[in-house]
């Protein structure tokens, strides 16, 4: 097994990671700073992708009507109560957070990086929106302070992603990743496992075509059907279209996923969880580290651990 594995998560963990990287405990606070899409403004399309309400991933203190400053003390408010002593890094989650004129995106993450308690910020966006004098900007704030930059992937696989109305295409995705990477800044690749048409070995081979490439952490999800998005108005008329998860086999194509990822990749995220009120399939009834555990337990019981078949080992 890999050292850079947790022995008792049987995976790399991005707990693990943070401590290595910070030595102390660092929480992401959440920012909208009222970015949009390109899929969305017309750019290259409308609507936005076919899963998306974006109210499903901001939480309550985040408004865009709100200064970035305010954002991240609300933030902080909201996660002391938990924990006394830890550090931040503001994390630009709404719609395309590298969309816009770089002069002007720079002075939004400045003043993230300006709060006292921000030690870095972590940026998500999509591939096909990362102009090489931005990324050549925060490669020098990487020099002083943390930068990451996680990149909406979702599918391998360009059918896919036609389908969704992504908009990009697997080769922009493979594309910025070498470009983020060629700048030192660590980097990050999001999935969502189960979209219309994937079959369970094309999953896996996501597993496989991101262990080709310099990634350092990925996150991954089940697809969600959530009021306000496409998918949302066609799962009311037609929820035979969608062939979604339970909770059991989920663990058992995580496990699978799990064997064939390059055990160097941290794992940042099994699952996530959409607003209640928001939620419309598949209702699981589990929280995040029940289902973490759930992962661990099926591990250990398999005796097998990430990048098993992809090392060889």
């Amino acid at each position: 097994m890999d050292p850079r594995i947790n022995p008792q998560k049987r995976y790399n963990d991005y707990s693990s990671y943070i401590k290595r990287v910070f030595g102390e405990r660092v929480q992401k606070v959440s920012i909208d700073a009222g970015f949009t899409c390109p899929n969305r403004d017309g750019t290259k399309g409308r609507g936005g992708c076919h899963f998306c309400n974006n109210s499903t991933f901001n939480p309550d203190y985040c408004g865009p009507e709100t200064s970035i400053t305010a954002q991240i003390d609300k933030g902080i408010s909201f996660f002391k109560g938990k924990y006394k002593t830890q550090k931040y890094l503001a994390y630009f989650q709404a719609y395309t957070n590298t969309y816009g004129q770089t002069g002007k995106l720079m002075e939004m993450y400045r003043e993230a990086l300006d709060h006292p308690e921000v030690i870095g910020i972590v940026l998500g966006t999509r591939p096909d929106c990362l102009a090489d004098d931005l990324l050549d900007e925060l490669a020098k704030v990487n020099e002083s302070s943390y930068v990451a930059i996680e990149l909406g992937a979702e599918s391998t696989n360009n059918a896919t992603l036609e389908v969704i109305n992504r908009g990009h295409s697997w080769e922009d995705t493979v594309d910025a990743v070498h470009r983020v990477k060629e700048r030192g800044i660590p980097t990050g690749m999001h999935f969502i496992l189960g979209l219309p048409g994937e079959n369970r070995e094309q999953l896996l081979d996501h597993a496989r075509k991101v262990s080709e490439l310099p990634v350092d952490f990925i996150k991954t999800h089940q697809l969600q059907i959530v009021k306000g998005s496409r998918f949302g108005w066609e799962y009311g008329k037609n929820p035979e279209k969608f062939d979604l998860f339970s909770a059991e086999e989920f663990i058992e194509l995580i496990v699978d996923f799990l064997e064939l990822l390059d055990s160097g990749i941290i794992v940042e995220r099994f699952i996530s969880q959409a607003p209640h009120d928001l939620l419309m399939a598949p209702r699981w009834g589990l929280k995040n580290f029940e289902f973490v555990a759930k992962v661990e337990k099926r591990l250990r019981e398999r005796d097998t651990w990430q990048g098993r078949l992809f090392d060889g080992d």
